[in-house]
C-alpha cells in the first residue's frame, strides 16, 4: 500500500516536470521545423531531462514525440518524497533524565505555590496586627477620654458640694448669729428687769449667760 502511493507520487512529480519543460521548448524552432522536411525528418531535440522527436506530418499538421529520460540521481533527490524520521530508540538513561527533569519542575512548581501561600499569609499577618494596633490605640484612646471625663465630673461634683458647704455654713453662721442677737436681747430684757425688780439672782443669771456666749 505504501509502495503504491509513492509510485503515484513519482507519476504525479513526472507530469509535473514535463509539463513545466513544454513551457521551456521554444516554439519559433517548431514553427522552423514544419518548412523544412529535411529538418523535421532529423529534427531531435534534447533537454536535460526529456527528448522531443518529429513524428510524420499529418492532415491537422506536426506532431511531435517526447520521450521522458530516467530521472538522474540529483533530480531523483529533488523529488524524492522523505519518509518520516525513525523513532530513536529510548534508552533507561534517557528515561531517568526525563524523570528527573520532570521532578525538579514539580519541585520548582510546589516550592512556588508555597512561596504564594507564604507571601500571602504574611499580608494577612501584617493585615491582623495593623488592624489590632488601631484597635487598641482606639480602646486606650476611649480608656483615657472616659478617665478624664470622670475625673472633671468628680473635680465638678467635688467643687459644687465645696459650694453647698460653703453656702450651708454661711446660712448656719447667719441663722447662728440672728440667733445670738435674739439671746442678747432677752439677756438685755431680762437684766433690765431684774434691775427694775431688786432681782440680783437673775441679773447674775444673765450675765453668766451673756459670758458664755461672748
Amino acid at each position: 500500500m505504501a509502495f503504491q502511493k509513492l509510485a503515484n507520487l513519482a507519476k504525479v512529480a513526472e507530469l509535473i516536470t514535463y509539463k513545466e519543460k513544454m513551457k521551456e521548448l521554444s516554439m519559433l524552432s517548431l514553427i522552423c521545423s514544419c518548412f523544412s522536411q529535411q529538418t523535421r525528418n532529423n529534427l531531435v531535440c534534447e533537454f536535460e531531462d526529456m527528448e522531443v522527436k518529429p513524428i510524420n506530418k499529418r492532415a491537422s499538421g506536426q506532431a511531435f514525440e517526447v520521450i521522458l529520460k530516467p530521472p538522474s540521481p540529483v533530480s531523483d533527490v529533488a523529488h524524492s518524497i522523505t519518509s518520516p524520521p525513525k523513532k530513536r530508540d529510548v534508552s533507561l538513561e534517557d528515561i531517568q533524565k526525563k524523570l528527573e527533569a520532570a521532578e525538579n519542575r514539580r519541585r520548582s512548581q510546589e516550592a512556588q505555590v508555597l512561596k504564594v501561600l507564604a507571601e500571602k499569609r504574611e499580608h494577612e499577618r501584617d493585615v491582623l496586627l495593623k488592624a489590632m494596633e488601631e484597635n487598641s490605640n482606639f480602646s486606650k484612646m476611649a480608656e483615657d477620654k472616659l478617665i478624664l471625663k470622670m475625673e472633671q465630673n468628680q473635680e465638678n461634683r467635688e467643687a459644687h458640694r465645696a459650694a453647698m458647704m460653703e453656702r450651708l455654713l454661711e446660712k448656719v453662721s447667719k441663722t447662728v448669729r440672728l440667733n445670738k442677737l435674739l439671746v442678747v436681747k432677752m439677756i438685755e430684757m431680762n437684766i433690765g428687769y431684774a434691775m427694775n425688780m431688786h432681782c440680783l439672782e437673775t441679773y447674775f443669771i444673765a450675765n453668766i449667760v451673756y459670758f458664755l456666749l461672748f
